[in-house]
């Protein structure tokens, strides 16, 4: 294509008016491009992000993701609470998989404070971290359907993420932010019948995922030509951008935190393959979320049949004191690589410095590398 002398201004990335010019395309016709702002959302929603994205016709010639609107100040938060009350504010870094966070964080007091979990509760901590990242998928998948036109799928996942929340709140008293994790453990055993309800759970969604969500989507030709070729994020672009989880999978790069930095019993787990895809383009993104639910359900049925008896956490007595150290400790979120830092002075009650790193910031900014083909 060539470019023609300028018609039009934009505003630049330091706010300076720059010019846009006319772009004529292969067959001839004449297009000027067009600057579309997708998002921000109201400041009090959860997750704001803006995308400045120039158009030429329906194709996305450049994406700049725009970030930190809601900042929290989460960090700093961390340094004025006790190391047990940092639990109950790592859950808010992501309310969709608020379980995962919670292990990161108890994970780096274990690190430090060299203490052992019991086999029954690490079982425990990878039955309600799968069905954490189940949640935090039908949250991705629902929304997903509801961008490229497809609303009955959002319904469906809705509908599924409840009964996932409801036997949550079962287990810990709450359907949001859980507070279950504890250094050593997790705060209470099942409850009574709690796996038998949570067999027939994964038998209903194992069956759903097939006959619905799989046959709804990827039976959808308005679905395949929306996905199949757009917003494309090649191997070596993900790496440069240190993106991880499914978003790095779905670019064809075998890396899976479960099994490469192994944590917990996720060793031992005959199960665990990670999902990989090479296109990297939007389908593959969506084909590696629902592998990952597909996987999610073999490693709770796994987990189910292997449980062992015994106490759910270690025995720290009534007033735990970190001792001094410092410790990196990382799980395999949903949406990526979820790390907590933390360092103890060995003195204060509150950690000295907690450092969280969470995926999105690098998933999002390498957005602005996606292309369609």
């Amino acid at each position: 294509m060539s470019v023609s002398p300028v018609r039009s201004t934009e505003i630049g990335r330091e706010g300076a008016l720059v010019d846009l010019p006319i772009i004529e395309t292969e067959e001839g016709l004449q297009t000027e491009e067009l600057i579309l702002n997708m998002g921000p959302q109201h400041p009090s929603t959860h997750g704001v992000l803006r995308l400045v994205l120039k158009m030429s016709g329906e194709k996305v010639i450049e994406c700049i993701p725009v970030m930190g609107y809601l900042h929290r100040g989460l960090e700093k938060i961390f340094e004025w609470r006790t190391y047990h009350q940092g639990i109950r504010y790592a859950d808010q870094a992501d309310y969709v998989s608020n379980m995962l966070n919670e292990h990161a964080y108890a994970g780096a007091m274990e690190a430090i404070g060299g203490i052992d979990v019991p086999r029954r509760a690490e079982y425990i901590r990878v039955i309600v971290d799968e069905m954490s990242r189940c949640a935090a998928h039908l949250i991705w998948l629902g929304t997903y359907g509801l961008d490229v036109g497809a609303t009955t799928p959002f319904l469906w996942c809705l509908r599924d993420r409840e009964e996932i929340l409801d036997m949550f709140e079962e287990v810990c008293g709450s359907r949001m932010n859980f507070n279950y994790y504890r250094p050593g453990g997790v705060l209470y055993d099942l409850p009574q019948g709690w796996l038998g309800k949570l067999e027939r759970f994964l038998d209903r969604f194992a069956d759903r995922i097939e006959a619905d969500y799989m046959r709804i989507l990827e039976g959808n030709e308005i679905f395949l030509e929306r996905t199949i070729g757009v917003g494309t994020i090649p191997a070596h672009v993900a790496k440069q951008y240190g993106i991880t989880g499914p978003m790095l999978r779905a670019s064809g790069v075998d890396w899976d935190l479960r099994r490469d930095r192994p944590y917990g019993i996720y060793p031992e787990l005959k199960t665990l393959r990670p999902v990989v895809f090479p296109d990297g383009d939007a389908f593959a993104r969506f084909k590696v979320r629902v592998g990952e639910m597909r996987l999610a359900i073999a490693l709770i049925r796994e987990c189910i049949a292997n449980l062992p008896g015994g106490a759910v956490r270690a025995r720290l007595g009534h007033v735990w004191k970190c001792p001094k150290g410092e410790a990196y400790y990382t799980v395999e979120g949903a949406k990526g690589e979820v790390g907590i830092y933390m360092i103890s002075d060995g003195r204060s009650p509150n950690p000295f410095r907690a450092k969280m790193r969470g995926p999105s910031f690098n998933n999002a900014s390498g957005s602005e590398r996606g292309r369609e083909e």
